[in-house]
């Protein structure tokens, strides 16, 4: 059918005048592109093709022409701008590239091999046009009957923006509008059977669904545990599509914990070489520097279509405005630059956290010396003991968790943390009913001594230490020191950062602790010339990150002491 519907688009009167596509691979050609220089990106995207060209010669994809130029062909003859301009849509290289990747890679039985794409790219860059254009060519040329199309973004205005657009186009060609009806909740295709409509976030309502294509607009704002499950929901139900997609386009944004940090964890590791992924395509825009945000070069990495759909010029004046306002250059770096930016001045940032972690288990460290820390805040909300050991001049992290079995649905609505997916991983322990019971504080510390032979040599801990747990680690052999919070912690903290900005720290697969890093901010006394760290707002949760300056802190204080041992040379 989708052959018949193209050569009857093709034959069309209505058609543009357009000379036939030449056998380029555009993968290949932007490529060379990046490789040169004639084209910029960061080195996410350099990753990303490079993944996709030296996989298409060694055989693990094979790249189908007629499919990608197909695609590519039908985006530039039948889809249209919609705003400031009706032209028919050009396709940049990079356009071309990413089209032809989706639509063109595939497998041995000529099946598309990519499920998932994951595009991040600066504000203004057409992220809704070229969504539309990819709705408008699966809904008329996939060959799919029954297709149900989705959009789905926070609110159902946002998504509806998507398929209006899509509407848009598709009433600017008459062979196309005369295959579609636009009803009160949809655009229906008769010929095909299939289904264009928008979604509001709603988990609980999508169970039943049966997409072809899912269009998940500005993942960057789907909230914490109600966003991994619509995406969970979505993903899951393409089980029953021969060739579906979900299409993920976004800028970077503020949510914590959320599908959006989800993904990228699962595509920078994917594009490190750490991931067996096969169907998940990340194509990610984003700035290498972030101390760079206002270095027009730097910015062109984030922003593909400078000087395409926007000049340069806009960028200057927008970099002039935040450069003399703090908030709007947190606005800037993140929506500009996709360097995610917590809501308030974080401390850390996030790019920075991401490339601090790493796969590494306690195993990796069986018979290692190192330092733990414990912050228990209070009994009833979260608990938190670190472990860090150093090995080859670099600082390892691990954090355990606590939290009473009672708490975690209550905690997890009021936090929008996804409590229950940090404890399937194992880096939460739920403790007690209704309040931690510090018992299991301890055991994890004599379990590092019994199952790997990890001697913690000194534990820190603040004043909110529960004394029992103290002296029930005391009597057992360890050694514990009180932490003074506050403005003292600033020399090891100045250190820490130091460390971490040369690529010396890492955290062992615990993305909770990595959120509980990004969750500080320092607060600045001017006239002592000091710091604190305090929480960037007040509901989020800091003990994780306390608990490993406890350690840092204790490193330092025993440093003489201990301090050869702590090398583990022999380890």
């Amino acid at each position: 059918m989708a052959q018949n519907k193209l050569q009857a688009i093709e034959g069309s009167k209505d058609k543009a005048k357009a000379p036939p596509l030449p056998g380029t691979n555009h993968i290949i050609e932007y490529h060379s592109a990046l490789a040169n220089g004639e084209c910029v990106a960061g080195q996410h995207v350099h990753k990303a093709y490079n993944i996709l060209v030296e996989g298409l010669k060694r055989g693990d994809y094979i790249y189908n022409t007629k499919k990608a130029n197909k695609a590519i062909r039908f985006i530039e003859r039948f889809c249209r701008h919609s705003e400031g301009r009706a032209d028919r849509l050009i396709l940049e290289l990079w356009q071309k590239a990413l089209v032809a990747a989706t639509f063109g890679i595939v497998d041995e039985y000529d099946l598309r091999i990519f499920k998932e794409i994951f595009v991040v790219i600066g504000r203004k860059n057409g992220k809704t046009l070229l969504a539309s254009a990819i709705i408008a060519y699966m809904a008329f040329m996939d060959g799919e009957y029954g297709a149900k199309i989705y959009c789905i973004s926070t609110k159902r205005d946002l998504a509806k923006d998507i398929v209006d657009k899509f509407y848009q186009m598709v009433k600017k060609e008459q062979l196309l509008k005369r295959r579609s009806k636009k009803r009160r909740d949809d655009i229906y295709i008769e010929e095909s059977n299939t289904v264009v409509t928008a979604l509001a976030l709603n988990p609980k309502k999508s169970d039943s669904f049966n997409p072809h294509l899912v269009v998940c607009d500005e993942l960057h704002g789907w909230p914490g545990d109600k966003g991994l499950k619509q995406f969970s929901v979505m993903r899951t139900a393409l089980g029953a599509r021969l060739q579906p997609l979900i299409f993920c386009i976004s800028t970077a944004g503020y949510e914590n914990d959320g599908i959006y940090d989800k993904l990228i964890e699962r595509s920078t590791s994917f594009l490190n070489g750490d991931s067996r992924e096969r169907r998940l395509l990340p194509i990610l825009y984003t700035i290498d520097d972030v101390e760079k945000w206002n270095d027009i070069e730097e910015i062109k990495k984030a922003n593909p279509n400078i000087n395409v759909s926007v000049p340069t010029s806009f960028y200057k004046d927008e970099i002039l405005t935040a450069e003399a306002n703090s908030h709007e250059q947190r606005e800037f770096k993140t929506k500009y630059c996709n360097a995610k930016q917590n809501s308030t001045a974080a401390w850390l940032d996030n790019t920075l956290l991401e490339n601090a972690m790493v796969d590494k288990t306690l195993e990796d460290f069986r018979k290692c010396y190192g330092v733990g820390g414990i912050d228990l805040s209070q009994t009833t909300d979260l608990t938190a003991a670190s472990l860090v050991i150093e090995r080859e001049n670099k600082l390892f992290a691990f954090c355990r968790f606590f939290m009473p079995a009672n708490r975690i649905e209550a905690l997890q609505a009021a936090d929008k943390v996804p409590y229950d997916i940090y404890l399937k991983e194992g880096v939460l322990t739920l403790s007690g009913e209704n309040t931690v019971d510090y018992k299991d504080v301890f055991n994890w510390f004599v379990m590092l001594h019994k199952e790997y032979q990890i001697g913690t040599l000194k534990i820190g801990y603040d004043r909110y230490c529960a004394q029992y747990l103290v002296d029930d680690l005391n009597a057992y052999g360890f050694h514990t020191d009180w932490v003074k919070q506050g403005e003292n912690l600033a020399p090891v903290i100045r250190e820490f950062q130091g460390t971490i900005k040369d690529g010396n720290f890492f955290i062992a697969n615990n993305h909770l602790l990595k959120a509980h890093f990004l969750n500080v901010a320092l607060k600045h006394d001017l006239e002592k010339r000091t710091f604190r760290p305090v929480k960037t707002e007040p509901t989020k949760k800091i003990d994780g990150f306390v608990s490993v300056i406890d350690a840092l802190t204790v490193r330092h204080k025993y440093m003489h002491e201990i301090g050869e041992i702590l090398k583990n040379k022999n380890g």
